[in-house]
Formats: C-alpha cells, structure tokens, sequence
C-alpha cells in the first residue's frame, strides 16, 4: 500500500521540461514510509533478504578490503549513501509490484527493472560513481592533511577513540566535508531514481524534481536523510550484518517516499 494521501501543493516550472506537481507532506511521513517499506519486505521477504545479504556482502568485502587505508576504507563506508540509490532500484522494482497488487517478481527480475529507462538510469548511475570516485580523492586529501604523520595503520586504529580524541580537527574536517556532499546527493536523488523506473523521465527532469522535492519539503526531507543515515550507520556498525535487513527496508520505504512526494501519474 502506497502513502500517497497528500494533495499536490507546487507544480515546478522548468525551461522544456515538464515536472509534476510536488506534495507537501507532514513531519511524521518519514515514519509512515518507514512502516510502508517493513511491509513491502514482509511480503517479499525471499526476494528482499536476498539482495539485502547480496549488497551487505558487498559492503563488507569493499571495507574489508581496504582496512589497510583508512581513507579508502572510510570513503568506501560513508560513500555506500552516495550510491545506495542506484542498488536499490531492485526494491523499488518490488514495491512498485506490490502496489498493483501483484505477485512479488522472481529472484532476477528486479535487475531488469532499468530496461524501460536505461540511458537515463546509466547517466544517473555513471553520476553517482563520479560523485564517489571524487569523495575518495577528498576523503585521501582530508587523511593526508591531518593525518600524514599520525602512524595510523587500519580503519579500526582511525575509529579508535583515542584517536578520535586525539584528532577532533580532522573529524570534524571530515565530517563537515562528509555532511555537505551527503546533502547535495541526497537532494537530487531522493526522489529520481524511483521516479525514472516509475516514469518515462529524462535524467534532468528527474534531478530537478527531486530537488524541487528537497527544497520544498526541506524540514521532512532532513528527518529523512538523518533517518537513513543513522540506519545505515547501525548497518555498518554491525559489520554490514545488519545492512542486510536494513538496506531492503530503505529501499521499500524510499520507493513509499517518492509516491508519497510526488503527484501520482
């Protein structure tokens, strides 16, 4: 069942481009999507477990990996929100199913899901991977700065609290670089991707409304972003075994945000 309750309030007006209207939603939406999207996965628990514990894994293995360079290792974690939009079009594909009532998709479907779209969805891919190739050349920049001589080893040694102590300046450095990345990626994709599955949409159509959506829902929209940052930080926390219940939970309660911001078609 979609949350999509509230009146369109703002039809946008852009050059050649034709936007739909924009809702203006209530403070407490996000927790309505929230429940929305642990209903989506309770009714296709085969489906989004699998591919929560397949992207988990991922997750796991790409940290792991690169535990031996705290900044690769720190932008691959915090990077995972960066690119999060793109792997959960396969829990988009599932609640737009559900909404029509139809059977949850078998195992491999949902990696269909961006033949009906695919330039659109590759660009804004191909976006997402420059955004995070960039966020590592900052995150190296930011380590090399403040840390250069610091003897860290690992990530473990970095998250230390000792350490973190012991270098507030770059925390805080990292964190104020981290935040403000987080909330221009997250302005013009938390409604685009589902919206480019969902619609016949250009790359730029979907960007703009998906901004249009941040700056006029922005109070909500910040209770979201912070709702899914902290989620995924429990994720991540958790040695990414969390991540696998978790991620499949936000990628239903997104799909249940962009119906619920955007005017239905």
């Amino acid at each position: 069942m979609s949350t999509h309750t509230e009146p369109a309030v703002f039809h946008p007006k852009a050059a050649h481009m034709d936007l739909p209207g924009i809702r203006r939603v209530g403070f407490g939406q996000p927790f309505q999507w929230l429940r929305a999207g642990a209903r989506d996965m309770a009714r296709a628990w085969p489906v989004s477990l699998f591919y929560g514990f397949v992207f988990a894994l991922l997750g796991y293995g790409l940290v792991h990996g690169a535990w031996d360079k705290p900044h690769l290792a720190m932008a691959l974690t915090s990077g995972f929100l960066f690119v999060a939009p793109v792997l959960a079009t396969v829990f988009y594909c599932v609640s737009h199913r559900l909404e029509k009532n139809h059977k949850p998709p078998s195992l491999l479907a949902p990696l269909l899901s961006w033949r009906d779209n695919p330039a659109s969805i590759g660009l804004f891919a191909l976006m997402l991977v420059f955004i995070l190739i960039s966020w590592e050349r900052i995150s190296a920049i930011l380590v090399g700065l403040f840390l250069g001589d610091s003897g860290i080893g690992n990530l473990s040694e970095l998250l230390s609290l000792s350490a973190v102590q012991q270098h507030t300046d770059f925390v805080l450095a990292y964190l104020a670089f981290a935040g403000v990345l987080a909330l221009a990626v997250f302005s013009i994709s938390v409604v685009s991707l589902p919206m480019l599955l969902h619609r016949k949409v250009d790359f730029a159509t979907a960007l703009v409304t998906s901004f249009m959506a941040t700056r006029h829902n922005f109070p909500v929209l910040l209770l979201w972003g912070v709702l899914i940052a902290g989620l995924t930080a429990v994720g991540a926390a958790t040695n990414f075994i969390a991540m696998a219940v978790i991620f499949p939970w936000l990628g239903h309660a997104s799909w249940h945000a962009y119906r619920g911001l955007i005017e239905h078609a």
